[in-house]
């Protein structure tokens, strides 16, 4: 089992993690709400869903549709047709968020109406959206590989026009899901990546903030305090960038470049007061360079988990320690079997017959003695209560409270 001082140390660093996952996440959506790579990930998933890798086709007669073209305000400019897209595409101006609902009935107009937006496609008379108007006019597609997919929803519906609707409305949730897929390990690079940056820029090490944690109570128990109060606030993950890199500053760890990559944890004090790297704890290629290297790479890897699962680790961990602190204050007291009173054959007193589990009654037990008072003379005189010479003179006693003559002649 842990000990206490090694279960503090995690739960520091845990909430190191934390902060460091949401400055990195700040960054990140800035990024994103620069570049607007999400919108780029959408189109190409949207192309390769509608077969159409130039977007020339019918991706563009899908952007430009009355029920998408809606939802952005720019032209519909197809992105580059390659096959993978970078970590950070920079996007067109086009949605980042298309409904799956807004995606049926679109595709589902186009093919009953056509792809151009005119005169013919608005006129009261055209075509409506119905199982029949579909299947016939299916090749206003002109696009095999989707209007094979159209036809199969149709057919699976069995006449249901809503049937249909869903069936091509899962169609579109399946790819989306791939597309979020490829965003969210982009994403999660992208993060590592600004996770080494910040961990450089900032000198974030756990290896030093684990050692110095470890052999700092104080720093320990104050860093702890403050993971507590933040475990009890859940909006805490939710923090910005501005306050979390203030919460860093104010915590008194070896944190910045102000001590060099070592930040104070390996240092000794010289003859005039300053402060020194100790030579035998910075000297050799461990100490010198891959352990600083590996501190880095740790608090990367651990911004690419995030805020969120950190805050719930940070949580359960708390209740770890919650049971852990009292063992150590009290020692835990035996179990009632062992503190029941025991019989001359063994075996504790159950129930009133005073029968143990044995089923042995205990022998009788000689009557407690009474506590002897200092009022006789003797404390060897046996027959002091009989003949009360205990008495003190001058204190008679009545008749009725004399005791009882026993014996007689002998």
């Amino acid at each position: 089992m842990f000990g206490s001082a090694t279960l503090d140390v995690i739960i520091g660093i845990i909430f190191i993690f934390m902060l460091v996952s949401i400055i990195c996440s700040c960054i990140r959506e800035g990024i994103e709400a620069f570049l607007k790579t999400r919108s780029a990930y959408l189109e190409a998933g949207i192309r390769e869903l509608l077969n159409d890798k130039d977007g020339t086709g019918l991706a563009k007669a899908f952007y430009t549709h009355p029920l998408i073209h809606s939802l952005f305000a720019k032209q519909y400019k197809p992105g580059k047709a390659s096959e993978k897209i970078s970590f950070l595409q920079k996007g067109t101006g086009l949605p980042s968020y298309i409904p799956a609902k807004n995606f049926a009935l679109t595709l589902m107009d186009i093919a009953a109406r056509g792809r151009e937006t005119d005169e013919v496609s608005g006129h009261p008379q055209s075509p409506i959206i119905s199982i029949e108007g579909i299947r016939n006019n299916i090749q206003n597609l002109d696009n095999p590989y989707v209007q094979r997919a159209v036809l199969t929803a149709l057919d699976a519906s069995q006449g249901n026009l809503e049937l249909a609707q869903k069936k091509l409305q899962d169609w579109y949730d399946s790819a989306m899901d791939r597309v979020s897929g490829w965003y969210k390990r982009a994403t999660s690079w992208i993060i590592f990546g600004i996770g080494l940056a910040v961990a450089i820029i900032f000198n974030i090490n756990t290896i030093t903030i684990a050692n110095y944690l470890y052999k700092d109570a104080g720093a320990r128990k104050a860093l702890v305090a403050r993971a507590e109060s933040a475990a009890k606030d859940t909006s805490y993950n939710s923090k910005r960038y501005n306050e979390a890199v203030e919460t860093l500053n104010e915590i008194n760890l070896p944190i910045g470049w102000e001590n060099g990559a070592y930040a104070g944890t390996h240092t000794i004090k010289a003859l005039d007061g300053t402060t020194l790297v100790d030579p035998k704890q910075t000297s050799g290629a461990w100490n010198g360079f891959f352990k600083i290297l590996l501190g880095w790479l740790l608090t990367a890897f651990a911004a690419m988990v995030g805020a969120p699962v950190w805050f719930d680790l940070l949580n359960k961990v708390m209740v770890i320690r919650a049971t852990v602190k009292p063992h150590e204050k009290s020692p835990e007291e035996g179990s009632e079997d062992w503190q029941k009173p025991k019989t001359p054959f063994g075996g504790s007193l159950t129930g009133p017959t005073g029968i143990n589990e044995r089923g042995i009654a205990p022998l009788p037990t000689a009557p407690p003695q009474q506590p002897q008072t200092n009022n006789s003379p003797n404390i060897r005189d046996r027959d002091a209560d009989l003949d009360s010479c205990h008495v003190p003179k001058g204190d008679p006693t009545p008749d009725e409270d004399l005791p009882e003559a026993k014996g007689g002649v002998q």
